[in-house]
C-alpha cells in the first residue's frame, strides 16, 4: 500500500472512531499519566489552553504568529500543545524565536503543532489499535506527525525529527482537543 493511500486509510480511521473517552495510565513511578480527556465544550480551544498551567511559552507563540485567533474560530482542530518545559530544552535556540526575524521559523513550528479535526488521545489510540501500528496526519505546516505507542505511552514525532510523549491531562473544547506534549516537534538538522 503506497504512503498516500496509508495516510487517508489512518485520517478515515480516526475520523470514523467515536469520541469514546478510555482512561490508561503510565508505568508505575513514570512522571508521565495519560489521563482521560477532560471536556470542556464549553469554551473554545483559545480559552481552554488560556485555562491551562504551564503552556504559557506556546500561547505567546500563538499571539507573536497571530495564529491565536483560529482557535476562537468555528473550525475544529487538535493543538499538540508542548509545555514550558519542553521549550526550555530548545535552550537559546527558544529565545531566538522570539525575534522578529526567526518569525517565519517560529510559525513553521507551531502549524506543524495544529492539526485539522478532534483528536483525542483515545480515538488516537484507537486507531493505532485498528491500524495495528503508527498512524501519520498532515499538520497545517504541512508536515507529517506520526503517533505511535511505545509501551503504554502514546508518542508523536514529527517526520525524522523530535519525539514527544503525550503526558497530562488532555482537554477537549468546544472546537478541538488540547493534547500536552513534553518535547517541542522540530523538524531533524539533518533533514
Amino acid at each position: 500500500m503506497n504512503s498516500i493511500a496509508k495516510n487517508a486509510l489512518a485520517a478515515a480511521a480516526l475520523a470514523a472512531l467515536p469520541l469514546v473517552a478510555a482512561c490508561s495510565e503510565g508505568a508505575e513511578g513514570d512522571a508521565q499519566t495519560l489521563s482521560e480527556t477532560r471536556d470542556e465544550s464549553t469554551q473554545s480551544l483559545g480559552g481552554a489552553l488560556g485555562a491551562m498551567n504551564d503552556v504559557s511559552t506556546l500561547r505567546n507563540a500563538l499571539t507573536e504568529t497571530e495564529l491565536a485567533g483560529i482557535l476562537d474560530g468555528p473550525a475544529s482542530y487538535t493543538v499538540l500543545a508542548p509545555n514550558d518545559a519542553a521549550f526550555e530544552k530548545l535552550g537559546e535556540a527558544s529565545a531566538d524565536l522570539s525575534e522578529e526575524e526567526q518569525k517565519p521559523i517560529l510559525l513553521a513550528i507551531v502549524r506543524d503543532h495544529l492539526l485539522p479535526g478532534h483528536l483525542t488521545p483515545e480515538t488516537i489510540r484507537s486507531a493505532i489499535e485498528a491500524q495495528g501500528g503508527s498512524v501519520s496526519m498532515t499538520t497545517l505546516g504541512e508536515g507529517n506527525v506520526t503517533f505511535a505507542m511505545d509501551g503504554e505511552n502514546l508518542t508523536v514525532s514529527l517526520g525524522d525529527g523530535a519525539q514527544a510523549r503525550i503526558i497530562g491531562e488532555p482537554v477537549a473544547s468546544n472546537n478541538g482537543v488540547v493534547i500536552p506534549l513534553d518535547t517541542v516537534l522540530v523538524p531533524s538538522e539533518n533533514g
